[in-house]
């Protein structure tokens, strides 16, 4: 069976930003799994890091069996999230163990730095995955294969710096989106917390915002979520939308995102012998 790996950052990340490819895929037949990498011990206002990871651990088991997700441990504390030796080599045993043919996670344009670190964390350990010659914590064999990443669009929709930030492929999640907005009710402990801090009237509320953006976006859909698909190289023998083909008709390409990618930087002349852009 092919399995699909979401991780991101904190109990609740994969809520809102992934779970309905994630619910899609695991209806698609696929084997799916859930990583949380920060243990969400920042989460409370009024209760210790040790009490709040306690209850988030509960909240995000309870969210990953919503989701038919098989859970995995966090791995480290809040604000504690980055891309150095330790991490990369416990992550990639997680990694290993999986093997998955998809991974989905944070991009590199994120609005906070757990997010991104996240993101470059996973990037290197699946990066290193197969590699027989670097040791993963707990050791593991190197995984066989190859595998697609998938970055989700960042928190609010735009980068650190404001913009939008604008997809490569919209996944159609209206038939789970009630299944999504159930998992991320489960984060109960998040309501209080993200009003107070982030100005958030209503979590689930804005979620749901989020999606039916994304769904206008795409100028089809009613809600959606967003991917934007990492370089093969160093991953995958060819580049392959392999989401795209596995979802099908609940996929839909943006051929503008698509077509820019090909586009001759500006004000760079092709010299002779240089291919024109596809």
């Amino acid at each position: 069976m092919p399995t699909a790996f979401a991780i991101a950052a904190h109990p609740d990340d994969i809520e809102f930003l992934m779970a309905g490819t994630l619910l899609l895929l695991r209806q698609a037949g696929w084997e799916t799994h859930y990583l949380n990498v920060a243990n969400g011990s920042c989460g409370s206002m009024e209760q210790g890091p040790v009490k709040t990871a306690a209850r988030r651990r509960g909240e995000s088991r309870k969210a990953a069996a919503l989701l038919e997700a098989h859970w995995h441990p966090s791995l480290v504390r809040d604000a504690e999230l980055y891309p150095e030796d330790r991490l990369i080599r416990r992550l990639a045993a997680v990694i290993r163990d999986v093997n998955p043919a998809i991974i989905l996670t944070h991009g590199s344009d994120d609005y906070m730095a757990d997010h991104t670190n996240c993101c470059r964390a996973v990037e290197m350990a699946a990066f290193v995955r197969g590699m027989p010659n670097f040791r993963s914590q707990p050791v593991r064999p190197p995984a066989p294969g190859e595998v697609v990443l998938y970055h989700s669009l960042p928190h609010g929709l735009r980068d650190p710096l404001r913009r939008p930030v604008v997809p490569g492929l919209f996944i159609d999640t209206a038939t789970v989106q009630d299944r999504k907005r159930g998992a991320l009710a489960a984060h109960g402990s998040q309501k209080s917390w993200l009003d107070r801090t982030q100005g958030m009237d209503s979590y689930l509320h804005v979620m749901d915002e989020m999606a039916a953006e994304v769904g206008r976006w795409s100028g089809k859909y009613r809600v959606a979520e967003g991917w934007r698909r990492h370089s093969h190289l160093g991953y995958a023998a060819r580049d392959h939308d392999l989401l795209a083909a596995v979802l099908g008709p609940c996929a839909s390409v943006n051929g503008a995102y698509e077509a820019a990618l090909h586009r001759p930087a500006p004000g760079r002349r092709r010299r002779a012998g240089h291919p024109p852009a596809a």
